[in-house]
């Protein structure tokens, strides 16, 4: 075993992306990589651009939700483009510094993500539980100081993994089994012991996966009780409908995640493929698919897009009085 204070003799790392794709389906890969990355990037740009310029959008909840559509596209962007450059243009080859970057911004933007789900089950619980209280605890100050939080609170654990990563050494295999540079994949190429570095690392990711979950799970308990008192089945149906946005995103981002995690310690194995498929999955689906939840299942966002339907001969005028 090699000390850590050894010198890396890698000076750049290789995305191998899906080890058993052939090479005759890298077009197809790459071309549904780019469409994905395209769609995350209109959607969620539509959705921050109609909350700038909307005031029926000025309520916390899109205050929330346009933070997690903003981390999206940056947790996008940080992702995205070395896969489908690796098979596009056959150049997996990223810099020794830029894969701990990329590694940095993968989990800071994931851990993001998963605070401000918490907030927004926090939300939620607070306009159905305390309605009468709900816009004098959701003020504008007390949002931004949440939202605030949520990404002040992701950096020290990404940096951790970062801070210990980097100085080991890397002395042998520079080829990353991933679609991107992650604290799993860089260090298992280190020559020396990971049990001292994986651990810490699982232990953080769990701490925020159910912290976060934690949260949300009593959210909606507390949520469902408060439902289920509303005498009237319209009452139940209509307030219920205000939470299946946010289920549907929860549902995405922590589920999947969730049964990644567990499969392990229930002797449930996949191949390595399908491992990565599994993670692929519940890192860009979501991104890509929660504008299209907030416009088909979010009554202020799909009225807005009606005035634009009934307006569209005299031009787009979002301001609402």
């Amino acid at each position: 075993m090699m000390s850590v204070g050894n010198v890396s003799f890698i000076k750049a790392f290789i995305i191998v992306g899906f080890p058993g794709l052939q090479p005759r389906y890298y077009g197809i890969v790459s071309a549904v990589l780019f469409f994905v990355y395209v769609c995350t990037l209109v959607g969620n740009a539509v959705f921050i651009t109609l909350f700038v310029l909307s005031k029926t959008l000025k309520k916390p909840v899109y205050y929330f939700i346009v933070n997690l559509a903003v981390c999206d596209v940056l947790f996008s962007t940080t992702a995205l483009p070395k896969i489908i450059s690796r098979y596009w243009f056959e150049d997996g080859s990223i810099s020794f510094l830029g894969c701990f970057l990329q590694m940095f911004f993968v989990h800071y933007f994931g851990t993001v993500s998963s605070h401000i789900l918490a907030l927004l089950a926090i939300d939620r619980y607070v306009a159905i539980c305390h309605p009468f209280r709900y816009y004098s605890i959701m003020t504008n100050k007390n949002v931004l100081i949440l939202c605030c939080v949520a990404w002040v609170l992701a950096y020290p654990g990404p940096l951790m993994l970062i801070i210990r990563a980097y100085p080991l050494p890397y002395c042998a295999e520079n080829t990353i089994v991933h679609c991107f540079c992650d604290h799993v994949s860089i260090t298992t190429l280190a020559c020396t012991d990971r049990t001292l570095y994986g651990f810490p690392a699982l232990v953080n990711a769990l701490i925020v996966l159910l912290g976060s979950l934690a949260i949300i799970v009593f959210s909606y308990c507390a949520i469902i009780v408060a439902v289920l008192r509303i005498s009237s089945a319209q009452g139940r149906l209509k307030t219920f409908s205000t939470c299946s946005p946010q289920l549907i995103i929860i549902a995405l981002f922590f589920l999947p995640r969730c049964f990644n995690y567990l499969s392990s310690y229930i002797n449930i194995k996949f191949s390595t493929d399908l491992r990565l498929v599994i993670i692929m999955m519940y890192s860009l689906l979501p991104p890509m698919i929660n504008p299209l939840i907030y416009c088909l299942r979010t009554e202020d966002v799909k009225t807005i897009f009606k005035r634009l339907l009934q307006n569209k001969h005299t031009g787009i005028n979002l301001q609402v009085r």
